[in-house]
């Protein structure tokens, strides 16, 4: 594969072809304050609910930067209607996004995430940002095309490539990956998950992260839900993850909505009013400093 050369100065995206994918780089300041406060006075979950050691984070903690990020008058309205659904500044913290960083992230769709975490890192972070063929020819190719003519997008690359091969060889040593309310897609659409995750393992730097947030399933479901009412089983998303050598360190409750009875369809297109309301989870893994992926044999 041909090595990409990044040209920023001309206010526009540069694009990987050959469904190209990258992967994150570091930004983890946000979330460092929060990790300390909750380990400070750590939630009691279930007996058994979750890993030993896993933090759990209610409300991360939101800085001014990332406020300044959120509300800058330059965001365009459409994104801003979505905010109040998205819940963009706990994301951003969440994310533990700082200027700087080098991120990447799975199925980018139209770019709503994208242009924020693309602020956030700054002129000298990169965000890598893939979507696959199938997503762009169906849904995004014309708002993902606008979206990277957009100044605050000057420092994305644009990562045409499959899900199980995300990120091309320059995007090494990330400091986090992303995926927003797409893993359920990923899985039916037929992504083989355990190739896609060990490559964001490959792809991220020891200490990096790994951040899935999605529409939360029934318990016990799996992936029966992913197409009928793109939702996804949390423990289902976690055992798929550790499996490729990761270890799940926090869990996010800012998007939780315990009212939701998690039997509608969640999709954009179908929810209608009730679109930014669903209970979602939000994981955020950690490469170990040991490597302990299995493998990245077939």
């Amino acid at each position: 594969m041909t090595p990409v050369t990044l040209d920023i100065s001309g206010g526009r995206a540069q694009t990987c072809t050959r469904m190209t994918t990258w992967k994150l780089s570091p930004a983890l300041v946000v979330m460092a304050l929060s990790v300390v406060a909750c380990a400070r006075n750590p939630p009691s979950p279930p007996a058994g609910a979750r890993p030993q050691g896993v933090v759990r984070v209610a409300h991360p903690g939101v800085t001014p930067f990332v406020r300044e990020v959120v509300m800058d008058p330059s965001r365009l309205e459409a994104d801003r209607e979505l905010d109040a659904g998205r819940h963009p500044e706990e994301l951003l913290a969440f994310l533990e996004v700082a200027p700087g960083m080098r991120m990447g992230e799975i199925g980018a769709g139209g770019g709503y995430t994208t242009e924020l975490v693309a602020r956030a890192v700054g002129e000298r972070g990169r965000v890598f940002a893939e979507n696959n063929r199938f997503v762009l020819e169906r849904f995004a190719a014309k708002p993902w095309a606008d979206r990277l003519q957009r100044p605050a997008t000057r420092n994305v690359v644009r990562v045409d490539r499959e899900f199980d091969d995300p990120f091309p060889p320059e995007a090494r040593d990330l400091d986090g990956v992303y995926v927003v309310l797409f893993y359920h897609d990923i899985v039916w659409m037929g992504g083989d998950r355990d190739r896609m995750n060990r490559a964001v393992f490959d792809a991220l730097r020891p200490g990096g992260y790994y951040v899935i947030v999605d529409h939360a399933a029934r318990p016990g479901s799996g992936a029966a839900d992913t197409q009928t009412l793109h939702r996804i089983d949390e423990a289902f998303v976690i055992a798929e993850v550790e499996r490729a050598g990761f270890k799940l360190r926090t869990v996010g409750d800012f998007l939780r909505n315990p009212t939701d009875k998690r039997d509608w369809n969640a999709s954009p297109k179908t929810a209608g009013e009730r679109r930014g309301t669903s209970d979602r989870f939000a994981l955020q893994f950690v490469k170990p400093a040991r490597n302990t992926s299995p493998g990245t044999g077939g």
